[in-house]
């Protein structure tokens, strides 16, 4: 991964930022796997699981990890935006959007249409449930399902809205100077995607179901930290965020997250399993919550991690590189290796706090080792 500091491309690979890449990659897929087996869903395979979380125990981890679910995303999207300037710059507006068409709009097709339904099939079936085709891409909850791959199909939409965006403005990203963010911008982005994100959801509820997958409840925060990527790799920032932003990052972080769950008892959430509709959509005091909630995460969590694989995370290890080379091939097969280790383990007679995290380990290490196989020893390596 390389950078650009004051306008000009260098050829410094920033390790790091490979690192926490494929260590989101590793979090989402294990977050995933405990979805299953959880009351509160956002995974297909709670639609047909045999067992699930014990109320308290389900409580417990959504405290813990419930937060990261609001900001890892946008994690993401704003290290693929600091990759975005140079890339386009390097090939060209042309070159650029036949090669991000071809990595990010192919396999949500697949996904979408091939490997995804095939998996929910397999896990239809193992719960004695025959189910169609179509079912399957109209019949469920979510309209033209892409398992994980959704993330793509939006990147890809917001790559191409930048380049019209740069031919309609008549500007370059070589036009963006260096230069620092201040906590007062950071902090008025937070606000801003806090307030647009509780406008949208009057009328799309969060965790909605639209058709083709496309997750616009989450598109303020998406877009924001694309945003923010795209500039700060004009600021150098994939390279190093100032100490002071680091700092008070982490802080304003690590007090979100203790602060969350003790605000969520506090607006009567004492049951994953209950109602959650008025923290999802609507002009409700709970909705609010969330949406700052998130706006805050997303911005200052975001930038901690950063900070933080700059500072922990840096050098060339041998390992991790083989991983993060096969990262996003990881993301892709997460569908499928998931569905069928949980398929494997639906016989036994084991309680979800011992089958979910034998799901996670297991899941995690086979679709990185797939992955790897994959990208490194077939022609797939070409396109991810």
């Amino acid at each position: 991964m390389t950078t650009e500091t004051a306008g000009a491309p260098t050829a410094v690979r920033e390790s790091s930022l490979d690192t926490l890449r494929t260590i989101l990659v590793a979090w989402i897929i294990g977050g995933h796997a405990l979805l299953g087996y959880s009351t509160i869903g956002g995974w297909g395979y709670d639609e047909v699981n045999e067992v699930a979380f014990h109320p308290q125990v389900e409580l417990v981890l959504a405290a813990i990890l419930g937060p990261t679910a609001l900001f890892l995303m946008g994690t993401f999207f704003l290290v693929a935006g600091l990759f975005t300037p140079q890339s386009l710059d390097k090939k060209g507006a042309k070159v650029f959007l036949r090669e991000r068409s071809l990595r990010l709009g192919l396999p949500f097709l697949v996904s979408a249409f091939v490997v995804w339904p095939i998996s929910m099939w397999i896990a239809y079936r193992s719960s004695g449930r025959s189910v169609s085709y179509g079912f399957l891409l109209t019949g469920r909850d979510r309209l033209i399902d892409s398992g994980g791959l959704w993330f793509a199909e939006v990147l890809l939409l917001f790559s191409v809205g930048y380049v019209i965006w740069l031919q309609v403005a008549g500007r370059r990203t070589r036009g963006v100077g260096p230069g620092g963010f201040t906590l007062r911008q950071l902090a008025a982005l937070a606000v801003g995607i806090a307030l647009v994100t509780f406008f949208i959801r009057r009328w799309v509820s969060a965790r909605g179901t639209e058709v083709f997958d496309l997750h616009l409840w989450q598109w303020p925060q998406l877009a924001a930290m694309f945003a923010l990527g795209i500039i700060g790799a004009r600021k150098g920032l994939a390279s190093r965020v100032p100490a002071r932003i680091g700092r008070t990052s982490g802080w304003i972080t690590l007090v979100a997250v203790v602060a969350g769950p003790a605000l969520a008892l506090a607006l009567g959430v004492d049951d994953t399993g209950g109602d959650l509709n008025p923290f999802l959509s609507g002009w409700r005091r709970e909705a609010f919550a969330l949406a700052a909630f998130e706006g805050i995460l997303v911005v200052f969590g975001s930038l901690w991690l950063l900070r933080f694989a700059q500072l922990r995370l840096s050098g060339e290890r041998p390992f991790m590189s083989r991983m993060a080379r096969g990262s996003f091939a990881a993301f892709i097969l997460q569908g499928p290796v998931l569905i069928i280790i949980a398929v494997a383990l639906r016989p036994l007679p084991l309680p979800a706090e011992v089958k979910a995290p034998v799901v996670m380990v297991a899941g995690i290490v086979a679709c990185f080792g797939l992955g790897w196989l994959l990208v490194t020893r077939t022609r797939v390596g070409r396109i991810v």
